[in-house]
């Protein structure tokens, strides 16, 4: 009996030991994982000072909600600016369109004038031919024909100049002359500027961050002031050791534990496995060629989806978690042990 129990202690512990290893294995777990929520920067398009502030820190809003709203004075008189120069600019239209009518008056009065000294040059020529007027009168009327065509000439460049100010059409639409198109485009531009003096949640979420909100402060255009933290979506991300890849796939269940809330747990499942390594994606990634490398165990990023996002039960963005992978993956007997009993080898990744 002695040899007996002396025996069975060392068989017990191997049973359980490769019991546990067989059915062990298939949990991967990590406990540098995280909340996520998708987090937006609010900051306003215009510098301006800001006259109104609506929300306050930890604030839930809706998308659309007003947060703050800057001076509108000055937007509001650059928008008058920009009518009185849309007027300006179509009165210039009307002012080019009255010059190439007056151009094409000129042009006309300039061609009647050639023909008549055309003509008159045309009855001195067959007079001094004749004999019956001097040459200094004919060289009169030559000179007057040139300065006619001389006259005419330039009225032509000025009906030219005229077209050219009227965008080469002379029918075309006021509003569609380009001087007054920027000067419409600079009107609505300023319209923009002043409807950018009020800044709107883009989403739905909570208002945090808000230190640089107050009343008085000069805010210049694009800094951030505020975030919105978006509840509505929200996810966790797990930084898993490279070896507990092996046999994990998208879809996998998952088990979820809060270090807010430790009594209880949450079902997810894997979403994606991100494409690198940390290091991969680092401001400065570590140079492995250098003499003085040292291995160190790389970790990848996997995004979970909770299953069922508690509705009681607030989770705040950041907070930090306990992942449980079930695989589905059982380890196999050692080949010695299946060389002994005749069992045949595992196939793909292990798996029988």
């Amino acid at each position: 009996r002695r040899i007996a129990l002396m025996a069975s202690v060392p068989i017990a512990l191997a049973v359980g030991g490769g019991y546990l290893w067989v059915t062990g294995g298939r949990i991967v777990s990590t406990d540098n994982a995280y909340f996520q929520q998708d987090k937006v920067s609010v900051g306003p398009d215009v510098a301006g000072r800001i006259v109104e502030v609506a929300v306050r820190e930890n604030q839930q809003v809706e998308a659309g909600q007003l947060l703050f709203r800057l001076d509108p004075a000055p937007f509001e008189l650059s928008v008058r600016q920009a009518d009185a120069a849309i007027a300006s600019a179509r009165l210039k239209v009307e002012q080019l369109r009255a010059a190439h009518s007056e151009s094409l008056a000129a042009r006309r009065a300039a061609q009647q004038e050639v023909e008549y000294r055309q003509r008159d040059f045309d009855r001195q020529d067959k007079l001094v031919k004749g004999g019956f007027a001097t040459q200094a009168r004919y060289d009169e009327a030559l000179n007057e024909l040139r300065a006619a065509q001389q006259r005419l000439a330039v009225t032509e460049q000025t009906v030219a100049s005229a077209l050219a100010g009227l965008g080469g059409d002379p029918e075309i639409p006021t509003d569609r002359h380009p001087s007054v198109l920027e000067a419409l485009a600079r009107r609505d531009q300023a319209a923009l500027d002043l409807a950018h003096a009020t800044v709107h949640a883009p989403a739905a979420g909570i208002v945090s961050q808000t230190a640089r909100l107050q009343v008085g402060q000069f805010t210049p255009a694009g800094t951030p002031v505020l975030s919105v933290v978006r509840t509505q979506d929200a996810w966790i991300e797990a930084n898993f050791k490279e070896t507990d890849l092996t046999y994990m796939a998208v879809g996998q269940p998952a088990t979820i534990a809060f270090d807010a809330y430790p009594d209880r747990t949450f079902t997810a499942r894997i979403e994606s496995i991100g494409a690198g390594t940390g290091s991969e994606f680092s401001l400065l990634p570590a140079q492995n060629a250098t003499g003085n490398w040292v291995k160190v165990v790389q970790r990848v990023p996997v995004r979970l989806r909770l299953e069922k996002p508690p509705a009681r039960v607030p989770l705040r963005t950041g907070l930090s978690a306990d992942v449980a992978v079930d695989t589905g993956h059982a380890r196999t007997l050692p080949s010695p042990i299946r060389s002994a009993f005749g069992l045949p080898a595992p196939d793909d990744l292990g798996e029988d």
